[in-house]
């Protein structure tokens, strides 16, 4: 199947997709902040650069998007166009997940994983209870 955009066009559009500061990322660290958590943000020096740090706890939050990290959910699906090239490119992220996540569990660190389905179009009832059951996880001793 042909792409409905031009080669320029699909590449302004993707370049408009950000890798920092998504409005989910903002949305948990203001979730954790809430509840009382303070945090670090980036992860330098750690493998991965984590999304959210939380040295007291010895917690690292990653916030994934299902698409790019081919989340087994309803949100992700192969695109039609190129899917040879779509299928290696989430498969390495997946590789590179799994790696990173033993390295930091390996460190010492606990890894804490939000998936974007467990955000996107959800009540805000049902957020703040995942948001609790969230700070519950991260305040255990693990």
């Amino acid at each position: 199947m042909a792409d409905s955009l031009t080669r320029e066009q699909r590449s302004a559009q993707m370049s408009r997709i950000r890798g920092t500061n998504t409005k989910l990322e903002v949305l948990v660290r203001k979730a954790l902040h809430a509840r009382g958590f303070r945090y670090r943000f980036g992860g330098a020096g750690l493998p991965g650069k984590p999304d959210i740090v939380l040295p007291k706890y010895g917690t690292v939050v990653f916030v994934h998007g299902c698409f790019w990290h081919g989340h087994s959910c309803p949100l992700y699906r192969l695109p039609k166009t190129r899917p040879e090239f779509w299928a290696a490119k989430i498969d390495s992220n997946r590789a590179r997940d799994t790696r990173v996540e033993s390295q930091l569990r390996e460190s010492g660190w606990r890894v804490e994983l939000v998936w974007e389905c467990s955000l996107r179009g959800v009540k805000e009832t049902d957020r703040a209870l995942f948001f609790d059951q969230l700070a519950d996880r991260i305040r255990s001793k693990g």
